[in-house]
Formats: C-alpha cells, structure tokens, sequence
C-alpha cells in the first residue's frame, strides 16, 4: 500500500511541474505534443515553434552532409522513411510529385530514412522509384531526438518547415501530394 500511495504521489508531483496548456506552448523551440491525439496538426503562426538543424549523411552521397540549414529561405517538407515500410512506397512517389509541382515556388522534400542499416537498400528503393529529393541517411534515427517529444516510431511522417525554419504542420500518417500541396504553396507564398 505504501507503494502506491509513494506512486501516486510521485506522478501528481511530476504532472504538477509541467505548466501551459500542453509543451508546444513553452519556449521558442519545438517540443511535439499530439493534442488528443491527433495525426495532422497545423500550428497557426504565432504558434509555431522553431525546429532544431537536423543533419546527417546524404543518402545518395556518402561522405557529404546535409543539413536542415541548408534549406533556410525555403519551405522543406521533411518525410520521415523507410524503404521496409510498407506506406512510404505509396507515399514516396507522392513526395516527389509534391516536390516536382512546388520547388520552383522554393520547396524543398528533404527525406529522413530511418532503420535501414544497409545503406544499399534506401539508394535502391530512390533509384528504382526514381526520387530525385535529397534524403539524410540516419540508421538509428538519432538525429530525430533533436526533436523533443517527437514519436520516431512513426514511420513514415511528415513535418512541414516554414521559410523562418519552424514547424508548421506534423503528418503523423501516410499522406498523398494533395493532401499538403495547399498548405506548402501557402507557406510557399508567406
């Protein structure tokens, strides 16, 4: 019994610490939070916050790097991947059809693939869907921690980057080009 009650008061003194309505309002950076659990949320721009620089080894390059901050100025719509997972292949082919409609309005599909430990197979999985958007090569998904909060079990999602490098949008579903085309042309056009 003592136990529990040494429990129970440890959760309530552990949830009393937090204050705000939830951790998206705390501070200038991004912290992920799923308000009742949702898989789309879209941060109005007073709401957002600023995303940290996720970087790591170009997929299709090894040995160069690429970097969040590579894109500044630019709207990046980050598509987190994985060539085993089943829904990026129908949504990869969706990514590259949003990136061919919008980089010439200053998009930017940055790929993230995670759990492929065989470099081989994600250059694959690229070359024979024929994307031409850039990937970060990151087996462990340890650049993802940067991001606070965020569920990096998730596979595939997708964040969505203002020009000003803060979060606008999380996908945390299988999307089509249609389904964030309008959103990215908005961002796009700010």
């Amino acid at each position: 019994m003592r136990k529990l009650i040494v429990g129970l008061l440890t959760v309530f003194l552990v949830a009393g610490c937090s204050t705000g309505k939830d951790a998206v309002s705390q501070g200038d950076t991004f912290q992920f939070v799923a308000p009742g659990g949702k898989t789309d949320i879209v941060y109005d721009a007073s709401d957002r916050k600023t995303v940290p620089n996720l970087s790591g080894d170009d997929l299709m390059n090894d040995g160069k790097q690429l970097s969040l901050a590579d894109f500044k100025g630019k709207v990046v719509v980050l598509n987190i991947w994985g060539q085993w997972c089943a829904p990026c292949r129908t949504e990869s082919p969706e990514m590259e059809k949003l990136y061919q409609a919008t980089q010439a309005q200053g998009v930017q599909v940055l790929g993230f693939d995670v759990r492929d430990y065989d470099r081989s197979a994600p250059q694959d999985f690229m070359r024979n869907r024929g994307l031409t958007y850039p990937s970060i090569y990151d087996p462990a998904g340890r650049g993802l921690l940067k991001l606070s909060g965020y569920p990096v079990n998730v596979v595939p999602s997708t964040i969505v980057i203002d020009k000003q490098q803060r979060v606008a949008a999380v996908y945390l579903r299988t999307l089509l080009a249609g389904d964030i085309q309008p959103l990215v042309q908005q961002l796009a056009a700010e």
